[in-house]
């Protein structure tokens, strides 16, 4: 069970998969042939798409997968490794100044908001940071990416995911966002997905509020289990993506 010390048992059993269903050594990568033409758009960008769509259509009608792009760090949500990365008092993050600067504003707006500060992830084998947060029953998640050659205007993104106590509305949680582009492969259709790029942290707490009170009640964070809660979303992603055949794994 994807279950950690202190969880509550009963509300999450329903949700959670098994961790790491791949080892280490196995990497995912797009089938390019499952995958929609929005999905493609977003992807590859209109002129590569063009480039790219006769060996696309030709794999689907021969029925075979056709391998693309390892599944980008960017997908939501996306793998988290169990340790947390160093977290120093006084500490930095940020690949530049004006990102680090970045980085200051949105943790005081959400501090301010009421949200507790935890760990700092690193994804394995990439230069994506993940900072931890939670409010009441909301679990937030700031990326930045810290690579070589990182772009000055690249500014963190926030998410907001709440699990719903039940599946009465035919969704399980629900997950907002300030990101811009669309996440590839498309989430599960259990995930209720919004994006509102540039909206302000308390705009986007207010909005997602909203949109859970539609679907029912919240499930409430169990302590420490900020970890749990993203990887059951992964997890409930990863069976979509499979379901559909848009993923493969390789060694």
């Amino acid at each position: 069970m994807c279950l950690l010390p202190g969880l509550d048992l009963a509300p999450w059993t329903e949700f959670c998969q098994p961790f790491h269903r791949y080892s280490g050594k196995v990497s995912l990568q797009l089938n390019l042939a499952a995958l929609t033409e929005g999905e493609l758009l977003s992807l590859f960008g209109a002129q590569e798409l063009q480039r790219r769509l006769p060996e696309i259509s030709r794999a689907r009608l021969e029925g075979h997968a056709l391998p693309g792009p390892a599944i980008p760090a960017v997908a939501i949500p996306t793998v988290l490794p169990g340790e947390p990365a160093p977290d120093q008092p006084g500490q930095l993050w940020g690949a530049t100044p004006e990102q680090s600067r970045a980085l200051s504003v949105l943790e005081a707006e959400l501090l301010n908001l009421g949200a507790e500060r935890g760990n700092v992830y690193r994804l394995p084998g990439d230069d994506l940071l993940i900072r931890a947060y939670t409010l009441g029953d909301v679990a937030l998640a700031v990326h930045w990416n810290e690579g070589q050659g990182t772009a000055r205007t690249v500014q963190p993104r926030l998410r907001l995911l709440t699990w719903l106590r039940d599946r009465a509305s035919g969704l399980a949680c629900v997950l907002t966002t300030d990101a811009q582009t669309q996440p590839v492969p498309s989430p599960s259709e259990e995930m209720d997905v919004h994006q509102h790029p540039g909206a302000s942290p308390a705009d986007l707490l207010k909005l997602h509020q909203q949109y859970v009170l539609r679907l029912g009640r919240a499930q409430k964070l169990p302590e420490g289990g900020w970890l749990a809660v993203w990887q059951a979303a992964h997890d409930l992603n990863l069976t979509a993506w499979e379901r559909r055949g848009a993923v493969i794994a390789t060694d």
